[in-house]
């Protein structure tokens, strides 16, 4: 079932049917406006046990001021826990009734939830819903429109989520890295993403495999079953204008280089038809759109480099231009890169992110309809889940929120940031069924280091850093972090609103260089990647954390691996 539906109408007939999914056609009659509510139900993602839904709901008639959304199961499906809105449960009868924040709903207006549930036998779609006391999906007369069988795959083919039901790519000149390790073998057959960092990895630069050749290998590794092949994105006109690590080959002008030499190329290959039986995830400029909310205008953060980016609008531009170019191969499942918890969860950048990644899902041609989902954590370390204190904790009088290591951040962990922050990209116009993707690739936090149970409650401070898993000496650090350790496994359908846990960053690559080394791949010298830096305003003059004796960015660094998998969580066997 794709994401890619056909947008609900005013005058609609519900279709219901064993894909999962309740969606509204043109019944191409008169009347349209009779039709009081239409109503989105789409079961994004199923196993033996249990589903998850999303609902969107469009009230055709007078503005409300709050709503109540009912239907009945046909069997014994039960909503488990639910978001966006207050969900209760009587029988087969459900309630969905508005949370504070999103009782208003204008004449045309949509809103968007979404829950868990369990199920033993058939999990069909409900038949009836009601808003406010009307049924939905139905003129006034009760009389529905024609009902054609729905299109499983919708008008791309794609599935809902990609990761379900296949296998992952494994780049054989990672595994083969990562087995030459001392124990490597552990891990050496874990899918990875293939960085496409500059446009001579395209073709194959170094003497590394091309983009052609990682996908005739993701055939043969394919078989006869599913596969997902993973992609990274990356080459934007001035790449990364916050860190020098990353920084790329193209300046800051140079769109026109992005579109034609890079995008155009990919975009080329991806749509052979030889590989149209490989399911392509693509990650999308990592590290890119945050930065203009974040490190630009009179922020404490700002970087000059980013105003330049946020003026020439080239960073919007590429976005949307690959998500469009892309997009348009039926195959090709686009996540928008998304930051992380300790990047954007803050009140004045959560929302504003938003509203930006939806204006480069407007751009160039895109639709939001060429974005699949989103990834956070991308090469990062936020940990997954903090288990040993909460957001809601108040310590000694003090909320969490009040600690230096929180510091009035909303999210303590990635799980609960890309969750939330999953319902804020519904509430801001992409398509109720976007799921998200974590990189857990270097956020285990395992070892000797990890915290058994909380801190002591002597002060907040003292609570947060005694029972925090993530060991940074502050969230704003990112190269080469001393201490770290291989997070979970990748996996599909790990928790509500995530399609996968992946590995998009191949553990033993190194952020960036510890000194500056000369390259020819157009990456500079970060302080940040240097042990002894004590810091700048984006890691309130912390010392940077890094490890020593790294290499450039993107090369393999032998240490960082060994200690990645000695602090591995959950640890290796």
């Amino acid at each position: 079932m794709s994401r890619t539906r056909t947008a609900l109408l005013a005058a609609t007939a519900l279709v219901a049917g064993a894909t999962g999914t309740a969606v509204a056609v043109d019944p191409g009659g008169a009347g349209a406006a009779a039709v009081p509510c239409t109503v989105d139900y789409t079961i994004q993602n199923q196993w033996s046990t249990g589903f998850t839904a999303a609902v969107t709901v469009t009230n055709n008639s007078a503005a409300k001021s709050s709503w109540s959304l009912k239907w009945s199961y046909a069997g014994d499906q039960k909503v488990t826990s639910g978001w966006n809105a207050r969900i209760s449960q009587s029988g087969a009868a459900v309630t969905a009734a508005n949370e504070s924040y999103n009782g208003r709903l204008a004449t045309g207006g949509s809103v968007s939830f979404g829950f868990q549930g369990s199920h033993s036998g058939s999990n069909a779609v409900p038949a009836t819903f009601t808003l406010d006391g009307v049924t939905c999906n139905v003129d006034d007369g009760g009389s529905g429109g024609p009902t054609d069988p729905p299109d499983p795959g919708g008008p791309s083919g794609r599935v809902n989520n990609p990761y379900e039901g296949a296998k992952a790519y494994v780049n054989p000149e990672w595994s083969a890295k990562a087995a030459a390790e001392p124990g490597g073998n552990r891990v050496a057959d874990q899918p990875t993403g293939v960085w496409l960092d500059r446009i001579a990895a395209i073709n194959g630069a170094g003497g590394k495999m091309g983009l052609r050749a990682h996908l005739d290998e993701a055939l043969r590794q394919k078989g006869s079953g599913e596969l997902v092949v993973q992609l990274v994105i990356y080459n934007l006109p001035g790449r990364d204008c916050s860190a020098l690590a990353s920084n790329g080959e193209l300046k800051a002008d140079e769109i026109g280089r992005y579109k034609t030499e890079y995008i155009d190329p990919i975009k080329a290959i991806l749509a052979d038809p030889k590989y149209a039986s490989l399911r392509i995830v693509t990650t999308v400029e990592i590290d890119s759109l945050p930065n203009l909310v974040t490190n630009t205008g009179s922020r404490p953060t700002a970087v000059p480099q980013c105003d330049v980016m946020k003026a020439n609008g080239n960073y919007v531009k590429g976005v949307g231009y690959a998500l469009n170019k892309l997009g348009d191969v039926p195959n090709v499942y686009n996540y928008v890169d998304a930051g992380h918890h300790g990047w954007i969860g803050w009140d004045d950048n959560f929302g504003p992110s938003a509203a930006l990644f939806k204006e480069a899902a407007s751009a160039e041609g895109a639709t939001v309809n060429d974005v699949h989902g989103f990834i956070t954590n991308t090469a990062n370390y936020s940990a997954l889940k903090e288990e040993n204190f909460s957001i809601g904790d108040t310590v000694a009088g003090k909320s969490v929120r009040e600690s230096k290591w929180v510091d009035w951040n909303r999210y303590t962990d990635e799980l609960s940031f890309a969750q939330a922050f999953r319902n804020q990209l519904v509430s801001v116009g992409f398509p109720s069924g976007i799921g998200m993707l974590i990189d857990t690739s270097r956020n285990g936090w395992g070892g000797s280091a990890r915290p058994a149970g909380p801190g002591p409650q002597s002060s907040v401070d003292a609570y947060v850093d005694g029972g925090r898993y993530d060991r940074r000496i502050h969230l704003g650090n990112w190269c080469n972090q001393a201490g770290a350790g291989l997070g979970e496994r990748p996996r599909a359908n790990p928790a509500a609103g995530i399609d996968a846990y992946v590995w998009m960053k191949p553990p033993g690559e190194s952020d960036g260089s510890s000194k500056a080394i000369d390259n020819d791949e157009g990456k500079g010298f970060d302080r940040m990647c240097d042990p002894t830096y004590t810091g700048n305003p984006r890691n309130n003059n912390n010392m940077s954390g890094a490890l020593p004796d790294a290499p450039v960015s993107g090369h393999w660094f032998s240490a960082q691996f060994r200690q990645l998998m000695q602090n591995a969580y959950p640890p290796l066997s």
